[in-house]
């Protein structure tokens, strides 16, 4: 199936571009001609803002940095030292990419709209650099005894031939990012930072490859727009509405699919050139007026663009799973013996914010093999002390060694990758992709082959008790159940030694806790240490072997369930002094 679409891809690319050269051939006006040239440039641009916004969920207002750099680096490469675009044009790329690089490393520290407002800075910044700098007009000479060295072409059709080129370069980019682990895992960034870290997806690791190859193209946009133009001032290269029309063609052809960018430029920009030039003189700055139009109408009939609002009415495809593959279930493997060693210690872990100790000098040991309960109130710690185990907060003090090591300090995928999963208390899902497609992207941190990666995925699956019609679903549909199951196969499908299950079975009717439990047994007895914080008791008692007890962040209680469960302290906790007090006194 893979491989027929595959090739489906490849033969749309080729017929897009046989359309585009026989529209060239058919248009006689050099103005038309021009419109199809900046079409290709546009759709180049706004595939390369899609590489890091659209499959990573980054939203960058700043791409005209990049697209500003390739076009200055191309004409001033010509007109200060006498290089040829042939050369300019690559040497913008490496000088965009560069950016792309000192821009990552500077901003990728932010989340959401801080991250969006950051990247507006840097194209303003520059387009005052240049201006200051005296580039405000740059006007390419022409080479008149030697043009096509200098890509000065007595035919203009050659220009609009090198922008199709370039896009279609771009699309293979696109393409080859989207079928690899690559776009899966920019796709479970954008979709849940959080739960692609806890999966072992180290999101630093891939969304700067992304920025660069993004700028890399946007760079190489702007270079031969300079070259087209063949005259280069800061407002037309590093303005806001460059930045804007990029991000506008992808939201209105449909953004995370490289089919969206190549939609939005074909259908806006010859509306905007045609009525730019019909009225222009009417009306100044129609092209952004057709703009800010046709954005109003996208997010009201369509916020995620054409293509997604055609495909998901028309051309949905029910998803396939294998019906079966040559893994060992759970189920037949042999249960494993008990070796009662020491797998996850924490000695004196603190962890405060601000005045409040949230974790307060907790110790405990986690045997291997064992299911392993934490307990308390609302507001205990719990989920704080799981933040601190995997990495997700840094603990003010104490030690934690997993199977020996020392992890505190890691981030989240490297504590994934040590050996220890985690589920959450508010379910973190990938909504857009399949369950397989959820569970494949927690299975990489297993293996680097992508096939066996599929493998373990479905071995999780069928582990955690979801079926293959189940592992087809979309994860924005699913039953509570479903969801539950869908993080618990997510992360099992890494090979964990070690489990964290934060209120696995919360939400859930009766016949579904049962399952659940049951899977969490199936889980226990494959050998995968458990780790689970509860607050339905009756569940916990029969599935723990060991109880430890949170109150206010410090451990109360230590001990087999029959015995904690009877602590006075721990019920205190529970059910506050004064029950405590009256029960004694109905005793008395």
């Amino acid at each position: 199936m893979g491989r027929r679409s595959l090739r489906r891809d490849l033969f749309a690319i080729a017929g897009i571009a046989v359309a585009f050269v026989v529209a060239l051939l058919l248009v006689e006006s050099a103005y038309y001609r021009l419109i199809l040239t900046l079409v290709v440039i546009w759709a180049t641009m706004g595939l390369a803002w899609n590489m890091l916004s659209g499959y990573g969920g980054l939203i960058s207002f700043g791409h005209a940095a990049f697209f500003g750099l390739g076009a200055y680096t191309a004409t001033l490469a010509m007109v200060q030292f006498d290089i040829t675009p042939w050369l300019g044009i690559p040497m913008g790329v490496l000088v965009g990419m560069l950016a792309g690089v000192l821009i990552g490393l500077a901003t990728f520290r932010l989340r959401g709209h801080y991250f969006a407002l950051s990247m507006l800075a840097y194209p303003l910044a520059m387009l005052y650099v240049f201006e200051w700098l005296g580039y405000q007009e740059v006007v390419l000479p022409m080479k008149r005894e030697n043009p096509a060295a200098y890509m000065q072409f007595s035919d203009p059709r050659v220009h609009a031939l090198l922008g199709l080129g370039l896009m279609v370069l771009a699309l293979l980019a696109s393409l080859a990012v989207e079928r690899t682990r690559f776009g899966m895992a920019l796709l479970a960034i954008k979709q849940n930072e959080a739960a692609a870290e806890a999966a072992g997806i180290d999101t630093w690791r891939w969304k700067m490859p992304a920025i660069i190859l993004s700028a890399g193209f946007a760079a190489a946009a702007g270079g031969l727009y300079a070259v087209v133009l063949l005259v280069v001032t800061p407002p037309t290269v590093f303005g806001v509405l460059v930045s804007a029309q990029a991000l506008i063609v992808c939201l209105f052809g449909g953004v995370g699919i490289l089919w969206g960018p190549v939609i939005g430029a074909a259908i806006l920009v010859p509306l905007a050139e045609i009525l730019h030039g019909e009225l222009g003189h009417v009306i100044p700055g129609i092209q952004g007026v057709v703009y800010g139009v046709a954005i109003i109408v996208i997010i009201l009939l369509a916020p995620e663009g054409i293509y997604w609002r055609l495909r998901d009415r028309f051309f949905r495809a029910a998803p396939m799973v294998p019906d079966a593959v040559p893994v060992a279930t759970a189920e037949a493997a042999v249960t494993p013996m008990r070796s009662h060693r020491p797998l996850l210690v924490l000695e004196g872990v603190s962890r405060s914010f601000g005045g409040l100790r949230a974790v307060d000098n907790v110790s405990l040991t986690v045997e291997e093999g064992a299911i392993h309960g934490i307990i308390g109130p609302n507001g205990a710690g719990k989920t704080t002390l799981f933040n601190v185990i995997n990495g997700f907060l840094k603990p003010n003090g104490g030690s934690i060694r997993f199977d020996g090591k020392d992890i505190v300090g890691l981030k989240p995928n490297r504590v994934c990758r040590a050996g220890v999963g985690r589920t959450f208390q508010i379910v973190r899902v990938f909504p857009r992709m399949t369950v397989l497609e959820n569970v494949v992207s927690g299975a990489y941190v297993a293996t680097t082959d992508d096939r066996e990666a599929e493998r373990l995925a479905l071995r999780a699956i069928d582990t955690a008790g979801l079926s293959r019609a189940e592992a087809a679903q979309v994860a924005s549909g699913l039953t509570m159940r479903q969801l539950r199951l869908l993080e618990l196969a997510r992360a099992l499908a890494g090979q964990p030694k070690l489990l964290l299950l934060d209120e696995i079975l919360a939400g859930l009717g009766h016949a579904e806790l049962e399952e659940v439990i049951e899977a969490i047994r199936r889980v226990a007895r494959g050998g995968t240490t458990v780790l689970i914080i509860e607050h339905t008791m009756h569940a916990m008692v029969r599935l723990a072997e060991r109880f430890s007890v949170l109150d206010h962040g410090a451990l109360i209680a230590d001990g087999k369930p029959l015995d904690v469960t009877r602590d006075p302290a721990v019920i205190e906790a529970y059910l506050g002094k004064k029950w405590v007090q009256r029960a004694a006194d109905r005793v008395a």
